[in-house]
């Protein structure tokens, strides 16, 4: 029956159907092969759900390993160089560096003549002492005027009582000098009337010529007085006026031992000055001293020198000499796209590849730049005109590298790098 079957379907109409009186229903179409595959081998449908899922996984973790970190190729290890010059003028007279070398912070590296700065702080130096010496002397000066003025106060108060003593004994003198002139003039008043009586009366002989001498004995002696009184008179009325002008002497003595409050201020005053020529010839000294240190120039850190100063070089206050590139606390700098900084703080990790060695050094991020690199370049754009075209900006982000990761002191200032900062 199966080979009448087989025999009679090539009989078929073109139309496809079956002849007359046929009754048998059409064949089922053929499997694909990888339908036969699957039906082969059951356990291969297992296998490709399992790749499946696994694929799924690995895309998965894969998307978020991409989506944790951010990094970029415009980037480069940065620091400060240190420029050294010089603080005062003079002839170089030592380099003790060479390009390149590595330096210690504190290390001489350049000499300038001290020997014209040696006579200046010895000139300072006699400065200061005559301005010591004067300021000592001002000093003393100062004890011995007021001691002085105050004794001299004291005498000529004393003086003044003296004289004025002296003034009233010489007024009393006077006085009774001026009593016994009146007293003399009244005995010389009455001898002189005594002795014209007794002349009228001896004329007559009515007395004795003995009585006669007697009055005029008496009348010579009475006038002899009277000039002796007057003598006396004047004399004390001398007495009088010199103890006057030594009174005005020993007022004008305490008007001007009074003054002694103010020559002792004045001397003060000169002590002080002294004192403050000393402060000035001391400060002198130091900028003295301060230019002969300045004439070593030393390192300011440790850093490898970019030398470009030679012997017999004559400098000025101000002019480099040479440049300290340093070897530690070196950082990077990264020029991150706005776009990728939506999840970027301080304090992230990060991981350093360096060009010229391959190697990773970790770090984190420090901080993120206020402003854009092009709004702090020479000509920063300016977005309002007519043909604006928006440009994504780039944002330095300093990422500092952790310690201990330059030992061998490789990066230098300016290597090309490429960060990866870890978001999550």
């Amino acid at each position: 029956m199966a080979q009448q079957t087989e025999v009679e379907n090539p009989q078929e109409t073109s139309t496809g159907t079956p002849s007359h009186g046929e009754t048998h229903s059409a064949a089922p179409p053929p499997r694909s092969h990888a339908s036969r595959f699957f039906r082969d081998r059951p356990a291969a449908r297992w296998l490709l759900v399992a790749m499946l899922i696994a694929l799924g996984i690995g895309a998965y973790f894969t998307w978020r390993y991409f989506s944790s970190y951010e990094s970029t190729d415009d980037a480069e290890v940065d620091g400060y160089l240190y420029p050294v010059s010089a603080r005062i003028s003079g002839y170089v007279s030592q380099v003790h560096v060479t390009d390149n070398q590595l330096v210690r912070p504190g290390e001489v590296v350049v000499e300038i003549d001290p020997r014209d700065y040696q006579v200046a702080v010895d000139q300072a130096q006699a400065a200061l002492s005559d301005a010591e010496a004067g300021a000592r002397a001002a000093g003393i000066s100062v004890p011995i005027t007021t001691v002085s003025t105050s004794s001299e106060v004291t005498t000529a108060e004393a003086e003044i009582a003296n004289v004025q003593a002296g003034i009233s004994a010489a007024q009393q003198q006077y006085d009774a000098a001026r009593a016994q002139l009146v007293q003399a003039e009244a005995n010389n008043t009455r001898a002189q009337s005594d002795l014209a009586r007794y002349k009228q009366l001896v004329a007559k002989k009515e007395i004795s010529e003995q009585l006669y001498d007697q009055a005029v004995a008496n009348a010579a002696s009475t006038a002899a007085a009277v000039q002796a009184a007057q003598a006396a008179v004047a004399a004390a009325n001398q007495g009088v006026q010199q103890a006057r002008a030594r009174l005005a002497q020993a007022e004008a003595d305490l008007r001007s031992a009074q003054t002694g409050p103010q020559q002792v201020r004045s001397i003060r005053e000169r002590a002080a000055a002294a004192l403050a020529t000393v402060a000035e010839k001391r400060a002198a000294l130091e900028r003295a001293e301060l230019n002969l240190q300045y004439t070593k120039i030393v390192a300011p850190v440790a850093g490898e020198v970019i030398k470009n100063v030679v012997v017999g070089m004559n400098v000025q206050p101000g002019q480099q000499l040479l440049t300290v590139a340093p070897v530690e606390g070196l950082w990077v700098t990264a020029n991150f796209k706005e776009t990728q900084l939506k999840d970027m703080r301080p304090g992230q990790p990060a991981e350093i590849t360096v060009d010229s060695n391959g190697r990773t050094y970790r770090g984190h991020v420090n901080s993120i730049s206020g402003s854009t690199g092009a709004k702090l370049s020479l000509l920063p754009p300016e977005n309002a005109t007519g043909n604006y075209v928006k440009v994504v900006q780039r944002i330095p982000v300093k990422i500092t590298i952790d310690p201990g990761q330059n030992g061998d002191r490789i990066l230098r200032i300016g290597m090309s790098v490429e960060p990866k900062v870890f978001l999550r």
